[in-house]
């Protein structure tokens, strides 16, 4: 069984330079998923959200928008925004794990208020007619808060619901909980995908194995970690290409290049790009010599010298 492969969408990584690259120099996963659109109480959409969504900077990807709200208006508005660009489905998070969005009562710090998930879904179901989809943890404080929220989530005709594994306050300590999970399977009547920890080729074969009801898996950090992985796992292997390491410079040269010209100076590209090397180091023969080297680089001559030298250790 082929299985369809999801991109999690992380703030701050996963924009459209960054999905475009992935798609066109690997490939592997069928449908992206935008980073959330937060509104703040302002009905106005960002123009960095503006930017992301626009249908010329994904015309060669199935994307889906998603937002984080708690409030009714805001996600109406938001309906009608992405109908108004062309979407048809709108995702909700209810996963992100930071205090900072939890403390207001948003992401994985919402899905212990079933009245108010109720409230927002009735809403939208009644007052719109776009396609609703959940991105969810099993809770915040613990892994049975989700039990109660879908009794409520199972009067709605929802397209899925991904689960990441976790609760919200282990942001991402520790491991996945699939016994938890296997809860969630038996608990509700809506598809649902798995997210959490696939981060090589073993590891989604373990969960294939695991819950083998389950045909659509979400890759998050993992798939910046090694964008090779989803391709791996739809080719049923675990060997690179004999060329990974030059397909691997040519998009890491198109996304600098491309936030180079988006971010102004040095440092935003040297942070931007510092970022990523937080997840691509981890596939490289010495991950901590590897981030040393990138994060010792303070000009972006000695940038680009430092990934030349990175990858010529690894040819």
């Amino acid at each position: 069984m082929t299985p369809t492969l999801l991109s999690s969408p992380l703030q701050g990584f996963t924009d459209f330079r960054f999905r475009n690259a992935l798609h066109k120099y690997f490939g592997g996963i069928d449908t992206y998923y935008a980073p959330y659109i937060r509104l703040d109480g302002k009905l106005i959409i960002k123009n960095s959200y503006q930017l992301d969504l626009q249908l010329e900077n994904n015309n060669t990807l199935e994307l889906i928008p998603q937002v984080m709200t708690n409030d009714a208006d805001e996600f109406l508005f938001v309906v009608k925004y992405i109908q108004e660009l062309g979407y048809k489905e709108l995702n909700w998070n209810l996963g992100c794990p930071y205090p900072m969005v939890t403390k207001r009562g948003m992401g994985s710090g919402l899905i212990c208020q079933p009245t108010k998930i109720d409230h927002i879904l009735e809403r939208a179901h009644s007052e719109t007619d776009v396609v609703v989809s959940m991105k969810m943890r099993m809770g915040y404080e613990n892994p049975e808060e989700i039990l109660d929220v879908f009794p409520i989530l199972d009067k709605y005709p929802l397209k899925n619901i991904a689960i990441h594994a976790r609760i919200g306050k282990q942001l991402y300590n520790g491991g996945v909980n699939l016994e938890a999970f296997q809860r969630c399977t038996e608990n509700t009547k809506h598809k649902l995908y798995y997210n959490g920890d696939i981060t090589s080729v073993a590891k989604y074969r373990e969960m294939q194995e695991r819950f083998p009801n389950i045909d659509h898996f979400m890759i998050g950090r993992g798939l910046i970690a090694d964008p090779f992985l989803p391709s791996m796992i739809k080719n049923n292997t675990i060997e690179y290409p004999k060329d990974r390491w030059q397909i691997f410079s040519e998009f890491h040269d198109t996304i600098y290049q491309e936030y180079d010209a988006a971010l102004s100076g040095p440092t935003p590209i040297r942070m931007k790009m510092l970022g990523f090397w937080g997840y691509f180091s981890n596939s490289f023969s010495d991950p901590q010599k590897t981030f040393k080297k990138i994060k010792k680089a303070q000009s972006p001559r000695a940038y680009q010298e430092a990934v030349k030298e990175i990858l010529k250790k690894e040819k």
